[in-house]
């Protein structure tokens, strides 16, 4: 057989092999949306076993995680993100230590095998694209499920650098705004004394260019748009804009009917919106 057909045929195999891993994590996420939690473990574990050294895989084992346990502590509840009360309260959380370990081995396999590609290619997008991801988890798990709101700020600092780094060399990442569209938003927000102490590099602190980022992402994201309008949503009923967070609910129910979290939202903002629900496009 003529080399030029044998590089074709490897080409080919590979661009083949690369299409089929991304759709297994798209499968794997619209699962993790669907609160399927076991069916996207069982994608991941696929998707491992057949990519071991791809980051990528263990930073979305890491999402499943983490979201299962924000869900089942009640954490994702849009009551819970509008009132500051209880997210600042130090009331101990019940932590499942079990998932919590899986959690942090998901993340140190994710981070050790990105780290390890990075050393080679440290422009590699994939390595930087699950690098972002592990560290704005560890946040969310620091922030929402330890209570250590002041030790989060630290480590958000960590997770807006890398998200900013991954933007300077792969603009297109859009995924990566919704780590500094919130982190723009998170300062904006914060007491003018928080926000001297502790500076974030390339952030201005304006809500308004943190909700821009936010909703490009939900227009025009992949993996994170779902997110995003999650985020979105939760920024808007903290803006008194009810109508708006109502819109992006809809869209997600519309998306992921299996997830029942979505549905109780839409319902309780709807009962409460004079104009009546709005309709999913």
């Amino acid at each position: 057989m003529p080399r030029c057909w044998v590089a074709l045929g490897l080409l080919l195999f590979l661009m083949t092999s690369q299409a089929t891993a991304e759709d297994e994590i798209d499968r794997a996420f619209a699962r993790l949306y669907n609160f399927d939690f076991d069916g996207a473990h069982a994608i991941l574990n696929r998707h491992i076993t057949a990519h071991p050294a791809d980051p990528f895989g263990y930073s979305v084992r890491a999402a499943v995680y983490l979201f299962w346990e924000l869900n089942r502590l009640g954490i994702l509840e849009g009551q819970f993100f509008i009132d500051d009360k209880r997210i600042s309260e130090k009331k101990k959380l019940k932590l499942d230590p079990e998932v919590r370990r899986q959690f942090l081995q998901a993340i140190e396999d994710a981070q050790s095998r990105s780290e390890k590609i990075l050393a080679l290619r440290p422009d590699d997008e994939n390595a930087l694209h699950a690098l972002c991801m592990t560290h704005s988890m560890i946040v969310d798990y620091v922030a929402l499920i330890e209570k250590r709101q002041i030790a989060s700020l630290s480590l958000a600092k960590r997770s807006n650098g890398c998200a900013q780094k991954l933007l300077k060399l792969h603009p297109d990442a859009c995924d990566a705004r919704v780590t500094t569209g919130f982190t723009e938003y998170l300062a904006g927000s914060l007491p003018f004394f928080v926000r001297w102490l502790i500076h974030f590099d390339d952030v201005k602190g304006s809500k308004e260019v943190g909700i821009q980022n936010l909703e490009l992402v939900a227009r025009s994201g992949h993996y994170l748009k779902p997110f995003a309008k999650i985020l979105l949503a939760i920024v808007y009923l903290r803006e008194k804009k009810p109508r708006e967070a109502e819109k992006q609910l809809a869209e997600l129910a519309r998306d992921f009917p299996e997830n029942p979290l979505i549905r109780k939202e839409l319902a309780r903002l709807s009962s409460r919106s004079p104009g009546g629900s709005v309709s999913a496009p």
